[in-house]
């Protein structure tokens, strides 16, 4: 029996796809619970069409995360800390910081696990750092580490 799943089934496949399964667990199991469709012409259709949104969907997004990348490379995010002798730094800027700052002062919204290779910054100067937006897209952040 074809069914079209209508959410990832482990071991199975993932949402959206076309699967052969024994007929058994495809009625009992599969169709019972909501997580499959039995396929025909209609449910074809139907699973094509949502296919090509979620296509057209990935590419807004990436469209979208190419416009926060160009915006986020023209800023330069200024942190200030103390320090002692020998430009010695007490304590260091983290992504979560990074990530409140973007937020409060330029309205971007990024997640502080998307950060490629995060390392709090701790020595005064520039430093740039990696963050990921969409698949394929990635952005540099500059970040200014002054003395207070």
């Amino acid at each position: 029996m074809k069914v079209i799943l209508l959410e990832d089934v482990r071991k199975v496949g993932k949402k959206g796809e076309t699967v052969k399964v024994s007929d058994g667990y495809g009625q009992n199991y599969l169709i019972k619970n909501g997580l499959a469709v039995m396929e025909t012409a209609g449910s074809k259709k139907i699973a094509e069409a949502q296919r090509e949104e979620k296509r057209l969907q990935d590419l807004a997004d990436k469209a979208k995360a190419e416009e926060l990348k160009e915006e986020i490379e023209k800023l330069t995010l200024e942190f200030y800390l103390k320090s002692g002798k020998d430009g010695k730094t007490f304590g260091s800027i983290s992504t979560k910081h990074i990530v409140e700052e973007l937020r409060e002062k330029y309205g971007i919204r990024v997640d502080k696990r998307k950060f490629i290779d995060a390392r709090p910054v701790g020595a005064l100067g520039y430093t740039n750092m990696k963050v990921e937006l969409y698949k394929g897209v990635v952005a540099t952040i500059k970040i200014h580490l002054q003395e207070k």
